[in-house]
């Protein structure tokens, strides 16, 4: 039996090549490139500004999934398979993925770098402070953050009502304590005494801003739009009247330049960028998709979560704002994670259950039709193969996908590596020559409550949506403050299709309760809240830190 080796394992076996070696197989030389040590490099962003000499379109393929369970998907991994495949094929090919946030590596989900033989590397430095790009976003942040506190206290000018400053601070760890915290402390000296609490970095706006930015000055005119407190007359505050923008720009001048590294088989990768998928959109910066499109003729890029919110996010956000278009589409999905929306628990599904894969296949289903019919693209089902999954399993779910005129490929590329996903990205290139309708789920146009009824109903498949008082005031109150022209981010349970994560499958007969919705305003959208979404997180009853552990050589073990 082959020894079975760990992702941080299989990661510290690799030889990679030097990031120079990297940066030269898509065009870029020396000159072009800052390094961070032999393996990592930030890649000069005002090198967009020069057109691509070949005239070669290049395809955009976006890699989302069903909807997450425990018993594991694999978008990450199967991002970066289809990536090292795709250059197996002689296609010069890019990834664009996200960096992980400290707060979930050191809690609930570990390393999130891919997994097995199709990983980014340096894992141990992606997974942890990389280039040091998070802490410098929760620096501005909290730069902003300090500034308001500072103008309430020497004199108030704007008239800011202490009870109404809505921006927060935030850390890049997941830290119940600090939800809800009261600060100001210890007499007039030391601030104004006021309720506040911290966010995690990867959910505050800075990050979203920083993700949609074009470049500095785009990014210092978001940050000026940020709404960061109310006005005893109830009229918004903005950053911009605070003068933080420049300072907190000054900040991010570096971290704005996309990270370049590779995948185990040398494949080129940027990662950059992190917003979390159930509070903002979920997708790695534009900065890092554009520059891959620059250099690359076949760039594989993925969304957070399910299809339900980081490819809704993907197109109706960040495609909107930024004219991106997905050529083809991958949806990732596992027999296991099937049969456990059909009811089976995590322990059992590794038997076979035609029943029950049959119950939870209609999850599937709806991502492939919110792919195919609501936004109009070309898709393929991505079936992380797994060695108990029998050939009666996967006839059923290669039928049903059928039906509704989908290929389903198999994925073995944690264990192979490229070559466990040539099939998939034969059908990828196939599918990027297929003409699509793309459309998004809704017109800008429309009102903040329209717009979210049409994500509820046409994406989540609900019946409609129920607004509580509060967010029907927040609602009216941001469209005559004008912000009712922007796209709608919804705040929504990753796990399910509903507002409610215990709903598996594809649940009917539901409603959509809105409890709140706020702007943001700098990243260019208006998030609306439903069920107990939290922008800070806590850590698990034994969290991956306690396994996670350096020997006095620097080498990392129990990340995974």
């Amino acid at each position: 039996m082959a020894e079975f080796k760990t992702d941080i394992e299989i990661a510290q076996e690799a030889q990679p090549q030097h990031i120079r070696d990297i940066a030269a197989k898509i065009g870029l030389t020396e000159d072009d490139i800052e390094y961070y040590g032999k393996y990592k490099a930030k890649v000069d962003y005002n090198l967009l500004s020069t057109p691509r000499a070949d005239g070669v379109k290049p395809k955009l393929i976006l890699c989302t999934a069903i909807n997450p369970t425990p018993a594991g998907e694999g978008k990450t991994t199967t991002t970066v398979g289809v990536g090292d495949a795709l250059s197996k094929l002689g296609k010069k090919t890019v990834i664009a993925l996200r960096e992980p946030s400290l707060g979930p590596v050191f809690g609930v989900k570990g390393g999130a770098a891919g997994g097995g033989y199709a990983q980014v590397v340096p894992m141990e430095d992606i997974n942890l402070h990389f280039t040091g790009d998070f802490h410098a976003i929760g620096a501005a942040n909290n730069l902003l953050a300090a500034m308001v506190d500072n103008h309430i206290y020497q004199g108030n000018a704007l008239d800011i009502d202490p009870r109404r400053v809505v921006w927060r601070r935030c850390v890049d760890m997941n830290d119940r304590q600090l939800r809800n915290v009261v600060d100001g402390l210890g007499g007039k000296a030391n601030g104004y005494t006021r309720e506040d609490g911290f966010d995690i970095t990867v959910a505050s706006e800075v990050m979203a801003a920083f993700c949609l930015a074009t470049g500095l000055d785009d990014l210092k005119e978001r940050f000026s739009r940020i709404v960061v407190a109310y006005n005893r007359s109830g009229e918004p505050v903005t950053a911009g009247q605070i003068n933080a923008q420049g300072a907190m720009t000054a900040l991010l001048k570096d971290a704005l330049k996309p990270n370049l590294v590779q995948t185990l088989e040398g494949t080129p990768a940027f990662i950059h960028g992190g917003p979390f998928a159930n509070i903002a959109h979920g997708c790695n910066s534009v900065m890092a998709t554009k520059m891959a499109l620059h250099f690359g003729d076949y760039v594989v890029t993925e969304a957070g979560f399910g299809a339900d919110l980081g490819a809704e996010k993907f197109i109706d956000i960040k495609c909107r704002l930024t004219g991106l278009r997905p050529d083809a589409v991958i949806i990732v999905a596992t027999i296991k994670a099937l049969k456990y929306n059909g009811g089976v628990p995590k322990a059992d599904v590794g038997k076979e259950n035609l029943e029950a894969l049959e119950a939870g296949l209609p999850n599937l289903l709806k991502h492939v039709e919110n792919i195919t019919q609501v936004f109009g693209l070309p898709a393929v089902v991505a079936l992380n193969r797994f060695a108990n999954d029998t050939d009666a399993e996967i006839e059923l779910v290669t039928k049903k996908c059928a039906e509704l005129g989908v290929n389903v490929k198999m994925s073995e590329v944690w264990g192979k590596g490229g070559d466990g996903g040539i099939e998939l990205a034969e059908e990828v290139i196939r599918l990027c020559e297929q003409p699509n309708d793309f459309k998004f789920a809704y017109d800008e146009n429309l009102s903040i409550r329209e717009k979210i009824e049409a994500i509820a109903t046409k994406v989540y498949g609900a019946d409609g949506v129920d607004f509580a008082p509060k967010a029907a005031k927040e609602i009216d109150e941001l469209e005559k403050f004008g912000y009712g022209n922007m796209p709608v981010c919804m705040a929504k349970t990753q796990y399910s299709l509903t507002d409610d994560q215990t709903k598996l499958g594809r649940p009917t007969g539901f409603r959509i309760t809105i409890r709140q919705v706020t702007v943001s305003a700098g990243a260019g959208f208006v998030v609306a809240l439903t069920g107990e979404i939290m922008k800070m997180p806590g850590l698990p009853k034994v969290p991956a830190a306690e396994k996670i552990d350096v020997d006095n050589t620097g080498k990392i073990s129990g990340l995974f």
